[in-house]
């Protein structure tokens, strides 16, 4: 999910999407499927199982989502604002790190997790056209 705030590039909505779901697939690594052959034998990466759904919403509806994922515990990974500024994992580790759970300033956040709990987690918000 992600916020009208983002930076207005479209570019720069779907880095933050892809780097969120990321870490999905080190934590949980049922979400990833086998790699894939073509003809040939030429070997490529697997992709996810199931199709990654993007949403957006206000900066409030983002915010709530995110509470609603931490009562919930359910896996999740987020971006901040910061992490537009640092330019490697090091870096956007600490960034997450010097600012506390509230005072986040979130741009987007993934949740993994069953599907009618996940829609309670994002309730208000929409499908990213």
């Amino acid at each position: 999910m992600t916020t009208a705030r983002s930076p207005p590039l479209p570019e720069n909505a779907l880095t933050c999407m892809y780097l969120r779901v990321s870490g999905l697939g080190t934590q949980l690594p049922e979400v990833v499927g086998e790699p894939y052959e073509d003809g040939d034998g030429v070997p490529y990466l697997p992709m996810f199982r199931q199709p990654v759904l993007v949403f957006e919403g206000t900066k409030e509806t983002l915010t709530a989502a995110h509470t609603r994922a931490l009562s919930r515990s359910l896996p999740r990974a987020l971006f901040t604002s910061d992490l537009f500024t640092t330019g490697n994992d090091r870096d956007n580790r600490a960034a997450v790190r010097a600012v506390p759970t509230g005072e986040l300033d979130l741009v987007g956040l993934a949740v993994y997790g069953p599907r009618n709990a996940v829609d309670k987690v994002i309730k208000g918000a929409r499908m990213h056209p």
